[in-house]
């Protein structure tokens, strides 16, 4: 049972075992790949619910006490949810979607499922708190128990190290990535085999944890009793693989040709996927086929330059090209820092970047706000107030704003480690596509990450890059960013 070409980066198998023969089914645990297609998880786990002649089960859950649980996050999710629970009908598979309703209330649903599986697949993912939920996990599930990397066009252990820039990982990605493209997730949710669960202790199980009820009537009041935090509101943008697939479309028909306009707030050109990347509404094989399609693109096109450069490479328009860079190398990079146990801290920046910044930590600040007043857009940098109404109310930061907003924060807390945790925490709180891999790049890149030593050394900030309110206004189209996210001297909260 073949289902990939390189099985040693793709699939690990956590407990190395055969199928346990008495199982019942085979249980895929989606934790990370949350959709029904382009999903090598679940392709893995139909192969070998159809190698064993068994049902397949797929266990969707949502805690309740992760960090930075809120209704814009669990709306998100309850979306895909929803999604899934009607794409699984269609295809006669059985989806268990499970809300757990208190903390700890879902502990021990996983093991039971897996104590009368044969065999378990879950997601290998390096976004958030979900590797250590797969350990945790392993410690308690006794039957096969296999993860699978559908993260990137890249495996995450394919590179041999953690890269330091963008160029250095575009040159590794220039000499390897033709041995990556072949792989290609199902674009189509199919079962070759019609078998549904029949058994009794899926009742019984189903009593002591019972499945989310989903209809959309019952949602926001049934979201109002959970113990999540209220007052970061639900986002205008939907969840699911249905709403990313319409995205997607969006982006392809109008959007893309414009790309090369996207650092112009106005224009509002960005794909508007990565909150649906992080989810794992949508998949990046998915999102690559579409855009490498568009152009009739064949792998032949690929250059043979290795020298890091953005531009061609591919074979592709401009704007594909800008957007690809976006889409593999620098989404793809954030994953690789991830093989860092400690990349979300300040320790992990470049060595020039923490000496600078430790030698300007003391410089007086112009200006200084807490947590509290960044929060409630509350400076006296009307740009900054709109990026950070921006964020706090529709869970998105335009891509040229959230570098600005990160580099002011930096110029007005009292040290660069304050910085960092007052980004980290709005970010985070706020941001749909926070909590990322991609996201700490970001806002690393802010500290010198991924970036050089620029002269002259100023204030504040050292040789890390500068940036000003003053030089955004007079390089980019602002006028109706501004207008859409004045405040008119309201406060958000």
């Amino acid at each position: 049972m073949a289902l990939l070409s390189e099985p040693a980066w793709r699939i690990r198998a956590i407990h190395d075992r055969p199928p346990h023969a008495a199982g019942a089914f085979v249980l895929y645990w989606m934790i990370g790949a949350r959709r029904p297609t382009w999903n090598l998880a679940l392709d893995r786990a139909i192969d070998w619910a159809d190698e064993l002649s068994k049902p397949l089960v797929v266990l969707e859950a949502l805690r309740c006490d992760y960090q930075w649980a809120s209704d814009r996050f669990h709306q998100f999710v309850i979306d895909g949810m929803r999604a899934n629970a009607a794409a699984f009908a269609d295809a006669g598979i059985d989806y268990y979607p499970y809300l757990e309703p208190a903390p700890r209330a879902g502990r021990g649903l996983l093991q039971a499922l897996a104590d009368a599986a044969a065999v378990v697949v879950t997601d290998r993912t390096p976004v958030f708190d979900l590797a250590g939920l797969v350990e945790a996990a392993a410690r308690h599930i006794r039957v096969r128990f296999e993860e699978v990397d559908g993260y990137g066009i890249v495996p995450l252990d394919a590179p041999a190290s953690v890269f330091p820039t963008a160029y250095a990982f575009r040159r590794y990605l220039q000499r390897s990535l033709r041995e990556f493209l072949p792989v290609k997730p199902r674009a189509t949710l199919t079962r070759t085999r019609d078998r549904r669960l029949t058994m009794p202790l899926t009742a019984t199980i189903k009593e002591r944890w019972p499945s989310a009820r989903l209809e959309e009537s019952e949602w926001p009041t049934a979201l109002a009793a959970l113990p999540v935090d209220h007052s970061v509101g639900i986002a205008p943008q939907a969840g699911g693989h249905a709403a990313a697939g319409r995205a997607l479309d969006v982006f392809m028909a109008d959007r893309l040709r414009a790309y090369d306009e996207r650092s112009h707030p106005d224009a509002d050109v960005s794909s508007g996927l990565s909150p649906y990347l992080h989810f794992g509404h949508i998949s990046a094989h998915e999102v690559l086929h579409r855009v490498l399609g568009a152009d009739e693109w064949t792998p032949e096109r690929l250059g043979q330059a290795t020298n890091g450069s953005r531009e061609g490479w591919w074979g592709v328009s401009a704007q594909a090209e800008g957007f690809l860079d976006q889409l593999v190398t620098w989404r793809e990079l954030g994953g690789n820092a991830t093989r860092r146990d400690d990349y979300t801290t300040y320790q992990a920046l470049p060595a020039w970047a923490r000496a600078t910044l430790e030698k300007h930590a003391a410089d007086e600040r112009p200006h200084t706000y807490s947590l509290d007043q960044f929060a409630r857009a509350d400076t006296h940098d009307p740009l900054w107030n709109a990026a950070q109404r921006e964020l706090a109310l529709e869970g998105r930061l335009h891509n040229y704003m959230r570098m600005l907003w990160g580099k002011k924060i930096l110029e007005w807390t009292h040290t660069p480690r304050e910085a960092l945790e007052v980004m980290v925490e709005l970010n985070n709180r706020y941001a749909l596509d926070g909590r990322d891999p991609n996201s700490y790049s970001g806002i690393f890149w802010v500290l010198g990450r991924y970036d050089r030593p620029w002269g002259p050394e100023r204030q504040i900030y050292g040789t890390v890059r500068y940036m000003t309110s003053e030089s955004a206004a007079r390089k980019l189209k602002l006028k109706e960013y501004l207008r859409r996210w004045d405040g008119a001297g309201r406060r958000l909260f």
